[in-house]
């Protein structure tokens, strides 16, 4: 995973506008999504964007440039998201909430790596369940951060006796943290150890890591050291602390130039469990002696039998075959060795598919010898947990090392500056459907220093390139997407968490004869700015959204002491002071007080000159559609399989077959007893035994229900205005993404794409949308629309809404209110072109997801089989939408008449008093001074829709589908309602489908198999179970494995150790972290879903009981998804052939691209 923008990232969780193609790369990322939201109505996370956004910011390999893949991140199945560093993904961890795309992909990266957390305790409320009217509500108290109790000192003496000096010792304000820097004395091993008041602990050990080739070794030794070490010598620990840990972050990173291994946790003796099993994953791990783990993790040639073909297998092979598989990581793979052709940047950290097979184990040990040693480690501690006992544990292991020249062979070498530009054409895999002379993609990059930049400059290069591209108003990405010369942006902006920083922008869905024109344009566009300058009402919008994001510190569920180390290691790991991305307060001022002085056109037009129009390091790179590019790469690769078999002789062969069932026969044989007994795992008496409730009360003002979360917020006010939708008519739902929302999920949850908006991108009759946007940014923290669905577990009832969140300062509540209506209700549909530019971004967007997040695809599709809320977010966010929107984008220039009054049509359905609900979290004093400008916002509002409720009773036909792409791996689903079958819920769902996941999916399908990942979900609500599985080789195999789950289930054998593992880890996702706002928006989420706090309590208890019973019975009711489910896989045209071969004509076939 990589984590160039990770507070980019962290912002998408709360800005929908985003536009980001977030890559997500571990199996760990997306079980956790959906394990998740499988039990949502326990969880405070239950929310779908908030979920996704969560799971994908506590996975993995997140995807921090928009193109930028970065390999290998560990996170388990679906819980976790590359850029200049990332995958992540991160998801996950999680995306959606606020300003038109105000902080769009990883903008302002630089300004986030300085920011820092400024405190937000939150104290524990456990209030009834009140109804009033706010009107007659007396003041309340106002909920106060207790004053920080935390243990920071270390003595000087206490240290030394533990083989440490004190190098420095500062005060953090803007995270309201003390830092020390210690070094072990035998090592040099540095380590910071942050003192605070958070109750989420985080650990962190990150190595230099540089590779010399594509071979992909650091991403595959990060894989593999987590399979078994000196201390825990099972098959797989990290499997093992997945299932029994109460972990809120727990993943393996690899960037271009390091790897990290962060975890985190609430719990002081689960946070010291894992950090012991991770430091002796990293530097005693048995994959140094196991070649078998080598062979697993990374590459190995297959043969069950002689007479059968050789393939390839391995997890990081298969992992990034997907990778290549994409376009956008194919072009950001295309940049890198066009702007880094002479270091460690030019080269494929996470490996290229036909490199990997290159590498030998070997060469996989030396590099495991040379960087992964404490001299070559940078660690981190952040919490409130005892500073001294981290020195303890650090000591038992450091103290077995002296000292290591891996820090001078580690040492990355900076890229030499161009004498002139360059120009690179490459291919890239392309469906054969449209155009494909319009499919080009080019993309313009600069190197801007071969010398590390002073504090200040890179501050002020973060804020120009927020105003560059941080909006949909912002001018040079405006005058691209207006431009009408491409569909969407392409390029990260400045990505700055390399040794050397880079800017970089462009577009995709290019016509073949324009590519010149978009890189004049791009030029012409540039120097009109340095000339002229940013308007004035820009730069104070763009400085309020950064400011407000810096102090907000809203990290979603990704935790606030991870983000500050991956801020502090974007200069630590070279050497520089650790301290200062720490720091923003005094950069800031000093930079505001600049451009007050001298104004912004002299401080930013001279650094435009500079770094980008007079830079000759320059890289364009134009990408080349080829819909034969797959096919040819499958062919290539059997090719040399086929004339490897040749020249092999019988002896060879079956010494492969042998050493293929040797590795199988491991991959099947469970580790012992006493092997498991190693891992520390927690007790059930470590568990409390009972949830932990939101504080709400549900009153009414002005005849609308507003729900009011008492919680301290640091004086920010979140707010959601949520509307019913029910009236809107069957055939406008398709329309709905595009007349609201920056984000696309399934009814899962389950981040598809992103799409763009009418309400935060037209104007009104008296601003245009530049204007509107800006005045957001100056005012609020921005705003976002967009659909949620859901079904309603025991009724026929849907949970439709459109959501509309805010948040601002509370002292600005009253300008949030008024630009909420302002885009609910002024905001005129009338910009035809700019409607189509809409379209075509979100048809690019959505063609993308088919190969990026296929396995969402195959979940949207399964789920619009089995249910109407299934149906509905399929229609506005799977395959029939992007059908819906290739139809669209010819219908807009023949039609626009009647798409506008579509348009009109949906606002009059939505907006209605009746059916409006309110949600308000922040501190008492500020909900009570909030309620006037409430009420005065739905005076406004009409008292009842102008529509009759519709009837909505649509599902996708039932039979199994196979959706074509161009790829190398697949993506495999398979689902069934199984309350039709009879099930009633109980709360050991929850632990028997994580289970499934993280034991019998895990071993067949990833280890076994290959796959990435899999995992398996149950959807509360509709009552689907689905079975899914990403970047895998298998098709027909991977059906036949989900068929074989209940007899997994019925002959499985669980020991008291074992069950308690599962039924903690479920625990782990149910109370997943949360920041205020969070729990504030999902105890609307589970108030609009009609779940109580007494059946979220016991469920809570059937999850504590759960037994090996449970587990049998339930084989009954999975077996539904063998008799009486169907199957959607989206995968390559070469497999599908080859399944009907098998099975003919299992599978319909639909090719969308």
């Amino acid at each position: 995973m990589k984590t160039s923008k990770i507070l980019n990232l962290l912002q998408i969780f709360l800005f929908p506008h985003f536009s980001a193609t977030v890559s997500i790369s571990q199996t760990r990322a997306h079980t956790t999504i959906i394990a998740l939201l499988a039990s949502a109505e326990l969880s405070s996370s239950a929310s779908k964007a908030t979920m996704e956004r969560a799971a994908l910011l506590r996975c993995s390999s997140l995807a921090p440039n928009r193109f930028f893949y970065f390999p290998g991140s560990r996170s388990f199945p679906l819980r976790r998201p590359a850029s200049p560093p990332v995958s992540s993904r991160s998801a996950s961890s999680s995306l959606s909430s606020a300003s038109s795309r105000l902080l769009r992909r990883r903008r302002h990266s630089r300004l986030l790596r300085v920011a820092a957390s400024s405190s937000s305790s939150s104290p524990s409320f456990s209030s009834a369940h009140s109804d009033k009217h706010f009107s007659t509500l007396s003041a309340r108290a106002v909920a106060t951060p207790s004053a920080p109790q935390f243990s920071s000192d270390v003595s000087d003496e206490a240290a030394e006796k533990l083989g440490f000096e004190k190098v420095s010792e500062q005060f953090i304000e803007e995270c309201k943290s003390k830092a020390v820097l210690f070094k072990h004395r035998k090592t040099g091993c540095e380590v910071m150890s942050v003192s605070n008041d958070d109750e989420n602990k985080v650990f962190g050990i990150v190595l230099r890591t540089p590779p010399k080739d594509s071979t992909g070794i650091p991403h595959i030794l990060e894989h593999s050291v987590l399979c078994g070490s000196r201390k825990y010598p099972l098959k797989e620990p990290f499997a093992e602390l997945i299932k029994g840990s109460l972990n809120t972050y727990l993943n393996a990173i690899t960037f271009p130039d390091r790897t990290c291994y962060p975890i985190a946790s609430t719990n002081t003796k689960d946070f010291y469990n894992l950090v012991d099993v991770y430091l002796d994953a990293v530097f005693f791990p048995n994959c140094v002696e196991d070649e078998l783990i080598f062979q697993q993790e990374g590459w190995h040639y297959e043969l069950d039998d002689p007479s059968k073909e050789i393939t390839y297998k391995g997890v990081v092979f298969n992992e990034m075959k997907g990778v290549y598989s994409q376009p956008e990581n194919v072009l950001g793979r295309a940049v890198r060795r066009a702007v880094f052709p002479d270091n460690t940047y030019g080269v494929d950290s996470g490996g290229d598919p036909t490199v990997i097979p290159k590498l030998t184990f070997e060469e996989f040990k030396e590099f495991h010898r040379k960087y992964y040693h404490p001299s070559n480690a940078r660690i981190w501690f952040y919490g409130d947990d005892d500073p001294s006992e981290r020195l303890r544990i650090l000591s038992e292991y450091l103290e077995m090392f002296g000292s290591s020249s891996s820090p001078s062979e580690s040492t990355v070498e900076p890229q030499r500056l161009f004498s002139e530009p360059v120009r690179v054409v490459h291919k890239y895999p392309a469906g054969d459907g449209g155009d494909l002379k319009k499919k080009h993609m080019v993309c313009l990059n600069w190197l801007l220093s071969d010398k590390t930049l002073d504090l200040e400059t890179e501050l002020a290069l973060g804020f120009l390139d927020h105003l560059l591209l941080g909006t949909p108003a912002s001018p040079l990405m405006k005058i691209l997407l207006d431009s009408g010369l491409g569909d969407d942006i392409v390029g990260g902006g400045i990505e700055d968490d390399l040794l050397q920083p880079q800017f970089s922008i462009g577009l995709k869905g290019v016509s073949e004869d324009d590519i010149q024109k978009v890189e004049e344009l791009i030029f012409s566009t540039l120097k009109k700015i340095s000339e002229e300058g940013f308007e004035s009402e820009a730069v104070e919008a763009s400085m309020n959204t950064i400011e407000f994001h810096l102090r907000e510190n809203n990290t979603g569920s990704f935790p606030r002491g991870l983000a500050l180390m991956f801020q502090s290691m974007g200069k630590w790991i070279y050497g520089l002071d650790p301290f200062g991305p720490l720091k923003y307060e005094e950069p800031l001022k000093a930079l505001k007080a600049r451009i007050a002085k001298e104004g912004s056109k002299a401080v930013f037009s001279p650094l435009i000159e500079k770094f980008i129009l007079n830079n000759n390091h320059r890289a364009i790179v134009e990408m080349q559609p080829d819909p034969e590019k797959a096919s040819r790469d499958d062919s290539l690769e059997r090719e040399s399989l086929e004339k490897l078999k040749a020249s092999m002789t019988e002896e060879d062969l079956a010494e492969l077959t042998r050493a293929t069932q040797e590795l199988k026969l491991k991959q099947e044989t469970p580790d012992p007893p006493e092997v498991l007994k190693t891992v520390p795992c927690l007790q059930l008496d470590d568990i409390p035994k009972r949830t932990t409730p939101t504080p709400i009360e549900v009153g009414e003002i002005n005849g609308a229900k507003v729900l009011q979360h008492d919680l301290f917020t640091n004086d920010v006010l979140y707010a959601e205005v949520v509307f019913d939708i029910r009236s809107l008519k069957q055939e406008l739902l398709p329309l709905v993404p595009l007349f609201c929302t920056g984000y696309i999920f399934t009814e899962t949850g389950t981040l598809v794409a992103k799409s763009s908006q009418s309400l935060l991108e037209m104007g009104t009759k008296d601003m245009s949308f530049v204007q509107l946007n800006q005045l957001i940014g100056r005012k609020t923290g921005g705003i976002s629309v967009y659909p949620f669905t859901s079904s309603v577990r025991g009724s026929t009832d849907l949970c439709s809404h459109i959501i509309v969140r805010g948040k601002a300062m509370a002292g600005r509540a009253e300008d949030l209110f008024n630009l909420v209506k302002c885009v609910l209700q002024e905001v005129q549909f009338t910009d035809q072109q700019r409607f189509k530019q809409f379209v075509s971004q979100s048809k690019a967007g959505m063609e993308s997801s088919l190969s990026g997040s296929g396995h969402a695809i195959a979940a949207s599709r399964l789920g619009a089989k089995f249910s109407t809320a299934g149906w509905i977010s399929e229609q506005m966010g799977g395959v029939s939408y992007l059908e819906f929107l290739q139809d669209l984008e010819k219908r807009v220039d023949q039609d626009w008449d009647g798409i506008s009054a579509s348009l009109e049509e949906i606002r009059a359905s939505l907006l209605s008093k009746d059916g409006c609900l309110v949600n308000l979290t922040a501190d008492g004093k500020n909900l009570t001074a909030s309620e006037k400008y409430v009420s005065k916002f739905l005076d406004c509002l009409p008292s009842s829709s102008s529509a009759a409720t519709a009837s909505w009773n649509a599902r996708l036909p039932l039979g199994n589908e196979a959706i074509v792409i161009p790829s190398q791996v697949n993506y495999v689903g398979k689902a069934a309602n199984i309350y039709e079958a009879g099930y009633q819920l109980h709360g050991s769902v929850y632990v028997i489908s994580n289970h499934i996941s993280n034991t019998w999916l895990w071993d067949r399908v990833r280890l076994m198999g290959g796959a990435y990942g899999g995992m398996s979900h149950f959807n509360p609500y509709s009552g689907v179970c689905y079975f899914l599985s990403w970047r895998d080789p298998n098709l027909l195999n991977t059906l036949d494995i989900y068929d074989a789950t209940g007899d997994f289930l019925r002959d499985l054998e669980l020991d008291n150790d074992t069950l308690t593992k599962s039924i903690i880890g479920t625990i782990g996702n149910v109370d997943s972290y949360q920041l205020p706002d969070a729990k504030g928006y999902n105890s609307m989420l589970r108030y609009l879903r009609g779940v109580t706090e007494e059946e979220r309590q016991q469920r809570r208890e059937e999850i504590l009981s759960t037994s090996l019973k449970n587990f049998r019975e339930f084989a009954d009711a999975i077996d539904a998804v063998k008799h009486k489910g169907v199957s959607v896989a989206v995968a390559s045209a070469g497999h599908i052939d080859a399944a009907h071969k098998d099975r003919p004509n299992y599978f319909q076939v639909k090719k969308v691209v």
